[in-house]
C-alpha cells in the first residue's frame, strides 16, 4: 500500500520507502541567469521540505522521480550549504536520483545512485509516465483546479487509477498541469482518481468538483 503525503511525497511502508518528485532544484537561479528575477530561496526551502519528510519518516529509501536539477548546470550554481545538506541526505539514506528529462546525467559527487528507472518488485518507478500498470511516475506536475462556493482553488495533487499512479511536484517554485489536460487524462483512459493537498491534508475529490484553467481566473 502506498500512502500519499500532505506534503505531496509518497510513502510505502511494507518497503520503508519515501518518494519524491520533480524538485527543480536551482530553478531559481537559472531564471535569474536569463533576466528573469525569483527570489534565489527555492533550493533550500525544497530541501527544508525533503529533510522535514526523511525525518518523519525515517525511510531506509528515498527515491527522487527525475528532474531533482532543474538543468545540467544547476549543480555549478548550488552554494556550499545546499551542497553540504544534500550529501547529508543521500548519507543517511539510500538514495536514488531517476533520471529525468532536466537532469538525465545527476550529479555523482552529490552522493546517492543515478537510475534511468528504479524497479522494486512488480513497481517501476520512471520519470515520464506512459500509463503502464505498476508505474509510479512525475514530469507533469498534476494539479485539481477545484470548484465550489463560487471560487476555485488550485491545489497540487495525486492522479492514479489503482494501477499506476502520478506524483505532484515537490519543487518550491513548480507549476502544474491541471488533471483534466489531456496529457495526463489520456494516461487514465477509464478514468482516474484526484488526490488533492493543500499543504497539511490530502482530500479525494470527485470528478464533478474539477475544473479546467480559464486564463484570468
Amino acid at each position: 500500500m502506498f500512502l500519499p503525503v500532505a506534503q505531496g511525497a509518497l510513502w510505502w511502508p511494507g518497503q520503508r520507502m519515501l518518494v519524491v518528485s520533480d524538485l527543480h532544484l536551482e530553478k531559481g537561479s537559472n531564471f535569474a541567469s536569463r533576466g528573469q528575477l525569483l527570489p534565489p530561496y527555492d533550493t533550500q526551502a525544497t530541501l527544508t521540505a525533503v529533510e522535514s519528510l526523511v525525518d518523519v519518516f525515517n525511510p531506509e529509501t528515498v527515491v527522487s522521480l527525475g528532474d531533482s536539477f532543474h538543468d545540467p548546470q544547476a549543480e555549478f550554481r548550488l552554494g556550499a550549504e545546499a551542497v553540504s545538506r544534500i550529501r547529508r541526505l543521500t548519507s543517511r539514506v539510500e538514495w536514488f536520483w531517476v533520471e529525468g528529462n532536466h537532469d538525465p546525467e545527476p550529479p555523482a559527487h552529490l552522493g546517492g545512485i543515478g537510475a534511468n528507472k528504479l524497479e522494486r518488485g512488480n513497481i517501476v518507478f520512471r520519470h515520464e509516465p506512459t500509463g503502464a500498470p505498476g508505474e509510479i511516475a512525475g514530469h507533469l506536475h498534476p494539479v485539481a483546479r477545484i470548484g465550489g462556493r463560487g471560487r476555485a482553488l488550485r491545489r497540487k495533487c495525486f492522479v492514479t487509477d489503482g494501477a499506476s499512479l502520478v506524483l505532484p511536484s515537490l519543487g518550491a517554485f513548480t507549476g502544474g498541469l491541471n488533471v483534466l489536460d489531456a496529457a495526463i487524462a489520456t494516461l487514465f483512459r477509464d478514468g482516474a482518481m484526484v488526490f488533492a493537498t493543500n499543504g497539511t491534508r490530502v482530500h479525494h475529490i470527485e470528478r464533478k468538483r474539477l475544473r479546467p484553467d480559464r486564463f484570468g481566473l
